[in-house]
Order: structure tokens, then sequence, then C-alpha cells
């Protein structure tokens, strides 16, 4: 008999959630080492700010792009055993870093350290088969809160850098995740779904079958929310300190609580957008995410304008700018909205492909991490084109503006579908009433009586 969510003991589910959401706060706190260890090996080093993007970008990428494949085997062999894999794995790799010697073995040396990165989508993939789709969202949206492992990197790292040097916190957060590996190993289960599948003797399907579904032009839609609404975040998370000090001129210190600030509600909130997707639809959630985040990118996408009028009594000039304080508010509702889209597209991903979770979220997760590596790169190229510092959130309002119109259009579609009649005109309420009366008179009309030919 196949197992089913209803059979499941509520306790199991509860360890399966919780565990993985403080696996994956440990994995997203290694994950984001090189924001802070990476200050002092550039020091080290002497390397260039290319360098340095690259080198804090390179656990970012492998991190994502190892997302598919990752997903796939925990659709196939379980996300318990996965999971324990990716993290004694890049727990190893962690450890390796303090014997780097040269700028091409730190590269190398983040490659592994990346693939913390890929948990996030064995973790979606192993705690969705422990709930039922009621419950998906909030259960989805607290796993994803594990976001919140960048900002203990961001407050922690630094105290153990400067009392130890920067190897402490490498061995120190490898040490962390070995013991989450142990942990996590004894105490979870396997998920219903695999363990129903031994009991039955059946195979895992074929990749060739995983990847079927990203023939489906759905999922790349849902990658392009991700890719706002995750990587959108994570770009500006990492973008804001060097923003907050190019227009507001604040210093360093200050510019990296900012960021650190930015980055905890953001994480938590992915709560409250799981359990809104439960109650009122991940659909409805989506419209306030794209809908929310249209306004705000709008008024910080405009640049300080000195505008002159020539008045009576000679020129009047005024300016209109952002200050902090409204600055602040608007990049904080924008990470409001963020969260809560984060939670509402995983929300979808096991209510259309239930079989698919691994392979559809892992690809979602790729496109979405990729965003975290690419846009602030694209920024830096705005900034040097353009030469306005706001340029970062014209591309952001020109992404999420694509990402609503085509989620609208793809919604329209499909109830046109569903419901061939309202691909009919559709005029006023009272024209089509009228429309029905006269061709209800009509049917009620006797036919008239043929005259007959004249000679």
């Amino acid at each position: 008999m196949i197992q089913t969510n209803s059979q499941v003991q509520p306790r199991d589910a509860q360890t399966a959630m919780w565990m993985s959401t403080i696996a994956f706060t440990v994995c997203f706190a290694v994950w984001t080492i090189f924001s802070i260890i990476g200050v002092q090996i550039k020091r080290d080093l002497n390397l260039n700010d290319t360098q340095f993007g690259l080198l804090v970008g390179t656990p970012i990428l492998t991190g994502s792009l190892i997302r598919l494949i990752l997903g796939i085997w925990t659709d196939q062999y379980g996300g318990r055993i996965v999971y324990v894999g990716v993290m004694v794995s890049a727990a190893i790799a962690t450890f390796l870093l303090t014997f780097a010697y040269d700028y091409t073995t730190f590269l190398i040396a983040a490659l592994g350290v990346g693939i913390a990165g890929g948990s996030f989508a064995v973790g979606i993939a192993y705690v969705s088969k422990w709930f039922p789709k009621e419950k998906q969202g909030t259960a989805l949206g607290i796993f994803g809160a594990g976001n919140v492992g960048a900002a203990v990197t961001k407050f922690l790292a630094p105290v153990v850098m400067v009392a130890y040097g920067w190897k402490a916190v490498a061995q120190l957060w490898a040490l962390g995740l070995l013991v989450m590996a142990v942990v996590f190993w004894f105490s979870t289960k396997d998920d219903p779904q695999l363990a129903a599948r031994r009991a039955a003797g059946i195979k895992p399907e074929p990749i060739s079958a995983m990847l079927e579904p990203l023939k489906k032009q759905q999922v790349w839609r849902f990658s392009l929310y991700y890719f706002f609404v995750f990587g959108g975040f994570v770009a500006l998370a990492l973008w804001l300190p060097r923003y907050a000090v190019g227009v507001y001129g604040l210093d360093i210190v200050t510019a990296g609580l900012l960021g650190a600030a930015y980055s905890v509600p953001g994480s938590i909130f992915r709560i409250l957008g799981g359990t809104l997707s439960d109650k009122y639809g991940a659909r409805a959630v989506m419209y306030w995410t794209f809908t929310g985040s249209v306004i705000c990118t709008f008024f910080l996408s405009y640049p300080a304008t000195t505008y002159t009028v020539y008045g009576i009594e000679g020129p009047i000039e005024f300016t209109l700018a952002i200050g902090f304080v409204p600055f602040t508010v608007l990049i904080f509702a924008l990470g409001f909205f963020m969260s809560l889209g984060k939670a509402a597209v995983y929300k979808h991903i096991p209510v259309y492909y239930p079989n698919h979770v691994g392979s559809v979220g892992g690809v979602v997760g790729l496109i979405g991490g990729l965003g975290g590596f690419i846009l602030p790169i694209v920024f830096g190229a705005m900034n040097d084109l353009i030469g306005v510092w706001t340029s970062c959130f014209m591309l952001l309002f020109l992404i999420v503006s694509v990402s609503l119109i085509w989620m609208h259009g793809a919604i329209r579609l499909m109830e046109r579908q569903k419901f061939p009649a309202l691909a009919g005109p559709k005029d006023l309420p009272e024209l089509e009433q009228l429309h029905a009366e006269l061709e209800r008179l009509r049917a009620q009309q006797p036919p008239r009586a043929t005259e007959p030919t004249r000679a």
C-alpha cells in the first residue's frame, strides 16, 4: 500500500521540517562565508575588485548550478541521504579552504563551498513530501526562512575573524556543518514517498523522466518569478552596502549593518508568505508581490533630479530626491514583498508537479540563484554605462513589470481555456441582458409565410 501524507505521523513531519530548516540555516551561513572572510583574503592576496567579486560570487554560482541535479537525486533517492551528503561535502570543502595558498586554489575551494547552496533544492523536495497541499505553503515558508543564515555569518563571522583570523571562521563553520549532518541523519526519517516506493519495490524514475516537466513554459515562468524575488533579494543584500555608501555617504560599518538588517526580516517574512499562500492561494500572493514591487521599484528608480522653473523674478530651482529614511522604508517594503513571493513561487511547484518537486524546484532555484550572482555584476555595469545610481532599481522595475504582465496573461489564457465563455465578447451587463431578451423574443416569433411567386 502506498503511504500518503494522511498516514504520516505529525511528529515526524514536524521534525523533518524543523531539522531541515536548521540545517538550511547552517548551510546558508557557510554558503555566504566569503562575504566576510573574503575581505581579509582580498588584503592578503592584494586582489583587485574584479578578482574579489569573482571570489565572492563563485560559491553563489556553483551553489545555484548544482541545484538541478541535487533536486533530481532527492526525488530519486530521498532527501535525507542527499541532504547529509551535501553537508558533509561542503564541510570538507570549507575545511580544505584553509589550505589554499593563492588565488587559483581559493577559487577551487570556493567551488566546493558552493555545494552548501545546493541544499535549498534538497530541502524543498524533502519537506514538501511530509505535508498535504493545504499545509505545504507554511511548511516551505518556514524552511525557506533558513536564508537568515546569511545574517548569522554577517553578525558572528567578523567577531571570530578579528579574534582568531579568517581560517578559524572556516574551520568552525565546517565543524558546525559536520555536526549538523550527524544530528540530521539520526533525528530524521526517509520521506513518505521514498518509504512507500521502497516497500512496493518500485524503482526511481530515470533522469530523462525527471527532466520531462522542464519542457513546459510554465516552469520557466516560475523561474523568472524566482529570478526576481530571490535573485533580486540576494543581489540587493550584496549591493545595498555599496549603494548606501555611494548615495548617502554612510560609513562601511553602518552600511554593512543595513545590509544585514535587510536580510533578517526578509527571511522571516517568508514564513508569512507561505501561510498566506495556504490561506488565500499562491496566485493571489504573487499578485500582491508583483504589484507592491512595481510600486516600490518605480519610486526607487527615480534619480535625484534638479529642476529649474523660470519664474517672474528669475529662475527657481528645486531638487527632488529620496532621502535616506524614505529609501529605507521603500527598500524594506520591497524586501517584504519579495519574501512573500519567495514562498508563493514554491507553493505552486508541489501543486502542479507533485512527483517532480526536486527537478522543477531545482531548476527554479537554479535560475533564482543565478540572479543573485548575475544581478550585482549587471548593477555595477549599469552604473558604469549609465552613470546613475538608481539604475539598479530601473532594471528591477523592468524585470518585475515583465513578470507581472506575463503572469496575468498566462492566468487569463488558462481561464479562457477552462471556461470558453470567458473568451466571448464582454459588453456592458445591461447590453448583454438586452441582447439575451432580443434573442428570446426572436425565438418566440412565428416564421413568416412565403409569398407566392407572381407570373
